[in-house]
């Protein structure tokens, strides 16, 4: 979190548990967890980019058109593993998913269940996956609900998978739907005056930001401005919309 991100939670009245955590800071947990897998015979070591990912899922054979992975270096021989290493591309470290199907029941999605492919815990630079930091994280912190952008439901099989394997306890998912600009896509900077910044530079506050975002999401009225005590009072999930919003200038 930055200083940017910190002040910004504090103009809209809101503050976060404990300090603030750096994943940066926290390679040593990392690699701890993926020393386990790697001891559990659950990581191999992968050659492919994501230009052969794609090419080799919309063959006529491919699995899918998307970037689930094929499983074109888990049965590698040593020998292939050799060569693949003397041609001086460095591996990135894949779990072997055994194509795992894991359901779980989402708060705002309901039930899903999907197959899990041999995901990347740690890239090819070695820098540790996405996946595998945010399980680390919340197993770390205590968390018991995890509540993000639904673009992200589509990890959630991965995690819970590594959850699991790694053997730290696996936690709730809630994925809302996301806020999209007015041409369907997801809302950022090309939208226009969307920063809290750009708001008071239009002569708008925090207050009206997070009113704005209250009735968005079902959590107060046209022209309501609610404080932050009168939002947790009046949260229920169930309120939640179903679809995206749209914001428009």
């Amino acid at each position: 979190m930055t200083s940017i991100d910190r002040n910004g939670i504090r103009a809209l009245g809101l503050d976060w548990d404990g300090p603030v955590v750096r994943q940066s800071e926290r390679m040593g947990l990392y690699e701890e967890a993926i020393a386990s897998l790697e001891a559990g015979g659950l990581l191999y070591p992968c050659y492919c980019t994501r230009a052969e990912i794609r090419a080799a899922a919309s063959a006529p054979h491919g699995i899918a058109a998307s970037e689930s992975y094929p499983g074109t270096c888990r049965e590698l021989t040593a020998a292939q593993r050799a060569w693949r290493e003397a041609s001086g591309r460095p591996p990135a470290l894949r779990v072997r998913s055994d194509d795992a199907r894991v359901a779980f029941e989402d708060r705002i999605l309901g039930r899903r269940e999907e197959e899990v492919d041999d995901f990347v815990v740690r890239r090819n630079d070695g820098t540790p996956a996405y996946q595998l930091a945010v399980v680390v994280d919340d197993a770390a912190q205590g968390i018991g609900e995890v509540v993000r952008g639904a673009d992200l439901a589509d990890s959630t099989p991965r995690q819970i998978l590594l959850a699991r394997l790694l053997g730290l306890p696996e936690v709730r998912y809630t994925h809302v739907p996301l806020v999209l600009g007015p041409d369907g896509r997801r809302l950022a900077k090309r939208h226009g005056a969307v920063t809290l910044s750009d708001r008071a530079a239009l002569g708008e506050g925090p207050e009206q930001a997070r009113a704005w975002m209250a009735y968005s999401v079902g959590l107060a009225s046209a022209g309501e401005t609610p404080s932050p005590d009168d939002l947790i009072a009046h949260f229920d999930p169930q309120r939640l919309p179903r679809e995206p919003t749209v914001w428009s200038p």
